[in-house]
């Protein structure tokens, strides 16, 4: 039985051993990696996630899934606000360090430059993609916060390509010639 599997609070419908096949076939699934941050007054909290995507371009709005047992999640709750800062390419090591996988000490932040959105979160220098975004809705599903943001500033560098994750590991998107 799977860990997921043996949590009474959120039984499975799929058959004992399933879920290690869900988890697989999930990993199947390309996405962007993204470390999302906040800063307020909760304090200043971030994480690394692949679960992010757009909502509405009318409002401009982005949907990302958060483990409820996460700091950061508890401080965008409480901050209402939160910046996705979509990773070039060569930035795995900021992924990594947020994801917990590179530990620099208790200061995550140390590991790259940072500036400050309108909404006060984190924002990272040189990402390929920045959304600043104040928290709109926020809904728990399973073992996950479902946050809404509305996006108050993107700011895009056009000159990179996204690190994306896929198959468990990190991957460059090769752009035709």
């Amino acid at each position: 039985m799977t860990a997921l599997n043996a949590r009474a609070d959120y039984p499975s419908s799929l058959p004992d051993g399933d879920i290690a096949d869900f988890l697989a076939g999930m990993s199947r699934a390309a996405s962007a990696v993204c470390v999302v941050t906040t800063d307020g007054p909760a304090g200043k909290s971030g994480i690394t996630i692949n679960s992010m995507t757009s909502v509405s371009a009318e409002p401009p709005s982005l949907l990302i899934c958060i483990r409820k047992k996460s700091a950061t999640a508890a401080a965008i709750l409480q901050n209402r606000s939160f910046c996705v800062n979509m990773l070039r390419d060569d930035q795995s090591h900021v992924s990594d360090v947020f994801s917990g996988r590179l530990l620099l000490g208790s200061d995550r932040f140390v590991c790259a430059e940072w500036g400050a959105g309108l909404t006060g979160s984190p924002t990272l220098k040189g990402a390929a993609t920045v959304f600043d975004c104040e928290l709109a809705e926020a809904h728990c599903f399973g073992t996950h916060h479902l946050l809404i943001g509305r996006a108050v500033d993107v700011k895009s560098n056009s000159q990179t390509t996204t690190l994306i994750y896929h198959d468990r590991q990190y991957c460059k998107v090769q752009l035709p010639a």
